[in-house]
């Protein structure tokens, strides 16, 4: 059997992010950035950790992306997020010139898209990839932390 390298698989592959920032208790988010069928970049949140509210998945994939592609632009890449980017970080893929970005389960409260981000006018964007275990994680995180305080 093949291995197929979709976007559903590059998704899962973000999910498995967001599982380590889960049981670090961090909001589960998780990234990777891909180049040319190969993940050059994976991140989760850190915000705890790092103490440090910009420390989002996005924010540290582009990061990790950028530092192994020796520049700024991520050129010929693909964002995959497990939920929608947030202002500041479609600010930043923005700026990145990031072609693509995948992401999970939309974010009606955060998410660029109602808050008035914008992305750079050449990205395109997909949604609902993986949509149904996205939200399922996010949902996990914030019963169990309501059931510990």
């Amino acid at each position: 059997m093949d291995l197929i390298l979709d976007d559903t698989y590059y998704m899962k592959k973000a999910l498995q992010e967001a599982e380590v920032a889960f049981e670090n208790g961090e909001v589960p988010i998780g990234a990777v950035v891909v180049v040319q069928g190969r993940i050059i970049a994976r991140a989760h949140n850190q915000t705890e950790k790092l103490n440090d509210v910009t420390a989002h998945a996005e924010m540290l994939a582009i990061t990790a992306a950028s530092n192994f592609l020796g520049g700024k632009y991520l050129y010929d890449c693909t964002l995959y997020v497990t939920l929608e980017p947030c202002q500041m970080c479609a600010g930043a893929l923005y700026w990145s010139q990031i072609p693509k970005i995948v992401y999970g389960a939309p974010d009606p409260q955060r998410g660029y898209s109602v808050g008035g981000g914008n992305l750079h006018p050449k990205t395109k964007v997909t949604s609902g990839v993986l949509e149904k275990e996205a939200n399922t994680i996010i949902k996990r995180f914030f019963i169990q932390r309501r059931n510990l305080n």
